[in-house]
């Protein structure tokens, strides 16, 4: 017995110690991260911009990337890398930018805004240089910007169009017998059609061939203005399939050469007057985030909050705008007296209908308070409008996709499913009428569907309202540009869902102005973890959710994403855009 407790006693006291030791092990890791020398800048530094990154709307803290890839730096945020493009420009240790230009998963709004960087970039007559051994029609939205493109001799550039594509569902639920009881307010509201509908409505074919058409135009017109190449033809080059091979892009101007990576490296090398391509100095723009620091100057202080993924109740993870989290968020900055002004950075394509008139009631009382200006980034649709629309002012990019002003709802009935399928029946017993109500285990009667039509109609009507009330507009002209229709922001504009096309940086200088700042600096909010706290508080979920994406691949990963978001939608009105998306551009 004695021999027993002592090896229980000494497993114990095994235990502690590798507990204490992992515990001073993982704090000598986080101090390891902080401690690092920013890297020193070369004369003749030539900046690399790889648009295959994804460039965040906010940059937040991933212990487990960051373990793993610690010589490449933390991922700049899309802000911070507008910031670094407009500081290289007049740093004399910068000589010019090689972008990769290969892929680019950055949505239309953001590479709008890395575009427009990089053409102020030019003024400084410092050279751009882009190159991708395939290049995509993404990739060459930013990539065209270039003094000189180029691509493989064996590669080539995508030049076909842009497309827009649906999942539908209806088929899938008939066959299994799942009834999906849907009830909506806005004729456009197309974010149950894959619940009802094979295909596309005459009404959601309309608004979207409007706004696809808009983002479109948008990259052939900047096309045309770099490549000096008229319209026309550039959109006749889709038409006719006339882009196969590289030698079609050459031929027909779109790109200045068929290089190999060595050729491209040589072209760079004797704009910096290097006799040899390896003695090229090559920065890449995570590191030349850690080793240029980029502030504010003066007394004021502007508060950014990132509203960045879909809107949930209660708490979220990074990726949601959670109700409870932003309510004590804009609560913590509205009494906040070192705050001048808040610039409310949106990027969200909604979700709980609930949680957004939580998040707006909040906004209603800031600005109040202080001037608050929304700058809208890919998405600010359906509830990410809600959200939005009563800032003092609304900047867009042209690009935006906005609007969406519809209710949805969605009640599923399972009971056919689980009886024909799988062999499970239900029964019950209640005191009232209601007490099961809605359940996803029976038919809604008629009684209860007009209850949550009227739910629907009722939020749908304080929606259109609070957007009354933020555009100073009526409720009758708000309907008439609502319905759920999608917009883009340069339409968005004409029809007053938006004040000016324009980037954070814009949004910024304007509540400055609001607020009567001559120097101000910038406080990021939601805060970021430290390293320790965000390696022990997702590390599981982190890990298990690379190792899937990796499995399964980027847009398996997204579909099974879209899915999920399935669970959020059902049993609540809901306040987004349509899910189910496949762009191809």
């Amino acid at each position: 017995m004695k021999s027993f407790f002592k090896i229980v006693l000494a497993t114990l006291v095994s235990l502690f110690l590798f507990t204490i030791l992992g515990f001073i092990l993982l704090i000598g890791i986080a101090s390891s991260f902080s401690k690092d020398e920013p890297k020193s800048i070369a004369a003749n530094t030539v900046l690399v911009l790889d648009i295959a990154e994804s460039f965040p709307e906010q940059t937040k803290s991933d212990a487990f990337t960051e373990l793993l890839n610690k010589k490449k730096g933390k991922v700049p945020s899309l802000s911070e890398l507008v910031a670094l493009i407009h500081h290289a420009k007049t740093d004399s240790a910068i000589k010019g930018i090689y972008i990769k230009c290969q892929q680019n998963p950055n949505g239309y709004a953001a590479s709008d805004e890395i575009r427009a960087a990089l053409l102020d970039f030019k003024l400084s007559k410092k050279f751009i240089i882009a190159y991708g051994e395939t290049i995509t029609q993404k990739g060459y939205w930013i990539g065209d910007v270039a003094d000189k493109i180029y691509t493989h001799p064996q590669g080539g550039l995508e030049w076909s169009g842009f497309s827009y594509e649906t999942m539908f569902l209806k088929g899938l639920l008939d066959k299994l017998e799942i009834q999906p009881q849907v009830f909506y307010a806005g004729k456009f509201k197309s974010a149950t059609e894959p619940f009802r509908y094979i295909e596309m409505s005459p009404a959601n074919k309309l608004q979207t061939g409007v706004w696809l058409n808009g983002v479109y135009n948008s990259f052939v017109q900047g096309a045309s203005i770099q490549r000096g190449l008229s319209v026309d033809s550039l959109k006749q080059l889709s038409d006719n399939g006339s882009i196969q091979n590289a030698n079609d892009a050459l031929r027909y101007h779109l790109v200045d050469g068929l290089y190999y990576d060595d050729q491209v490296k040589k072209a760079i090398a004797q704009k910096i007057h290097i006799s040899k391509e390896q003695d090229i100095p090559f920065m890449g723009i995570n590191e030349y985030a850690a080793s240029v620091a980029i502030r504010g100057t003066g007394a004021g202080k502007i508060a950014v909050v990132y509203a960045d993924g879909d809107i949930v109740m209660g708490k979220g993870e990074n990726n949601s705008i959670a109700s409870d989290d932003y309510r004590a968020l804009i609560q913590r900055i509205r009494n906040d007296k070192s705050i001048d002004a808040v610039v409310l950075r949106v990027n969200s394509p909604g979700g709980s209908a609930l949680a957004s008139d939580i998040i707006w009631r909040e906004i209603d009382l800031l600005k109040k308070e202080k001037p608050v200006v929304v700058s809208m980034g890919n998405l600010a649709a359906s509830g990410g409008y809600y959200i939005s629309c009563n800032a003092d002012s609304i900047f867009a990019d042209a690009n935006t996709i906005t609007g969406s002003i519809g209710v949805f709802s969605v009640i599923p009935n399972l009971s056919n499913f689980m009886k024909n399928k799988l062999g499970i029946t239900f029964d019950r017993v209640k005191t009232s009428a209601f007490a099961d109500a809605p359940s996803t285990t029976r038919s809604l009667n008629a009684t209860e569907q007009r209850f949550i039509q009227t739910g629907v109609d009722s939020i749908y009507y304080a929606f259109k309202s609070r957007v009354a009330q933020g555009r100073k507009k009526s409720v009758e002209y708000i309907d008439s540009i609502a319905q759920g229709r999608v917009w883009i922001g340069s339409d968005a504009i004409k029809v007053g869902l938006v004040d000016r096309i324009g980037t954070l940086n814009d949004a910024i200088a304007s509540a400055a102005k609001m607020a009567h700042l001559k120097g101000y600096g910038l406080k990021s909010y939601p805060e970021s973890k430290s390293f320790l706290e965000d390696f022990i508080d997702g590390y599981e979920d982190k890990v298990k959710s690379k190792a899937i994406k990796e499995e399964i691949g980027l847009d398996q990963w997204q579909t099974l994403q879209q899915l999920k978001s399935i669970k959020q939608m059902m049993g609540q009105p809901q306040t987004r855009m349509p899910i189910f998306v496949v762009n191809h551009p």
